[in-house]
């Protein structure tokens, strides 16, 4: 069957590999035309964008870049035409996903979704856009089951693939040494987001807080798809050390982390890490997504607890003394860090093991051949 993929992120891009690993253990002639990056290009076949191109953060910034999406959306919709797909596979990125589900359904076109888009978090009716143009949906947050529940919409809970990702890996044991990390000093992780735009807003923030902190190494994961040269304008004196798609292996190393809100803060709890939350985006986004998001929180760890786990520095909280505050909390307070690794217990039992990859695989395959 030919398989027409979309992820407009970086993790998006991570789980749609690992889905077409496990298609194609399904379906051994599979065909892949997509939208993703260099994870994906790695399974073979064609694409189309790198996701890249089309990495915006923030209500406003996508906001001002209508035009733009508007040429990728007619890109994309000729290319669905001329390609014809027995299925098309959208992953998270809602703003563009959603018209292309709608697209596809015109032409007659399976749509399923892996990972819903977080509408529970802030547009919640579009549910009813969703029961109308996705066929078949793939959550991986155990309370979106229920959400979707609500309006009547039955989806496939297949677990979450940061888990099984997370699971999989095996330590790399001589990362302080290939890495030049002096080995005489804990580390404070430092995980800014892949995306320069919110790198910019949050990785000055992250590394103004060094001197109190002279006995740690701050360590940088950085990601391969940006410029090297970009993290050095970063890199100032002994005390930072910068390392290139080795998230899993630094967590594994590291005594305490700073990270920005999103998949990280969920990677880096299943690794059990104390870590605090860090997020901030421009003033206009943060104004319109506060008057319309709808949970009490943004990380992924309080949010699949239903409580604080772990603290999150957000906007005008996000600065230098209250960063400087958490992270005394995390490094010299053992109740303080109990406290959130228990939370990290109970968030591991609520997730499970399912393979979510292999599971949504099967399904996938299953009803394409009903």
């Amino acid at each position: 069957m030919k398989y027409y993929l979309i992820a407009g992120e970086r993790s998006g891009d991570l789980h749609a590999s690992h889905l077409m690993r496990e298609l194609r253990q399904q379906d051994p002639a599979a065909e892949f035309r997509f939208w993703g990056g260099d994870f994906m290009q790695a399974q073979g076949g064609e694409l189309v964008r790198h996701y890249q191109e089309m990495s915006i953060m923030g209500f406003w910034e996508a906001a001002t870049s209508v035009l733009k999406f508007r040429g990728y959306l007619r890109e994309c919709e000729r290319d669905m035409v001329a390609y014809k797909p027995d299925v098309v596979i959208l992953v998270d990125y809602a703003g563009f996903n959603m018209r292309v589900a709608a697209f596809a359904k015109q032409l007659g076109i399976k749509v399923f979704y892996y990972i819903s888009p977080k509408i529970w978090a802030w547009n919640q009716s579009r549910v009813h856009k969703i029961k109308a143009v996705v066929d078949r949906m793939f959550v991986i947050l155990p309370f979106e089951s229920e959400f979707y529940g609500k309006f009547d919409y039955k989806v496939d809970y297949i677990g979450n693939p940061t888990v099984d990702a997370v699971a999989e890996h095996v330590p790399t044991n001589d990362f302080r040494e290939r890495n030049q990390i002096p080995l005489d000093k804990p580390i404070i992780a430092v995980l800014p987001g892949s995306r320069k735009q919110e790198i910019e807003e949050i990785l000055y923030v992250m590394l103004s807080i060094l001197p109190p902190f002279l006995n740690y190494q701050f360590v940088i994961a950085a990601v391969g798809n940006l410029d090297p040269g970009y993290y050095r304008n970063f890199q100032r004196g002994q005390n930072i050390s910068i390392v290139f798609d080795q998230t899993y292996d630094l967590l594994h190393h590291a005594d305490v982390a700073m990270v920005t809100s999103g998949t990280a803060t969920l990677e880096t709890a299943l690794l059990d890490v104390p870590q605090v939350v860090c997020y901030r985006t421009s003033a206009v986004s943060y104004a319109i997504g506060k008057a319309v998001i709808k949970v009490p929180f943004i990380s992924l760890v309080n949010l699949i607890a239903g409580r604080e786990v772990v603290k999150e520095l957000i906007q005008g909280e996000f600065t230098a003394r209250n960063l400087v505050q958490e992270l005394k909390k995390l490094t010299e307070d053992p109740a303080y860090i109990s406290h959130q690794k228990a939370g990290y217990a109970e968030l591991r039992e609520k997730l499970g093991r399912h393979n979510a990859a292999r599971k949504a695989a099967e399904l996938m395959v299953g009803y394409l051949k009903k």
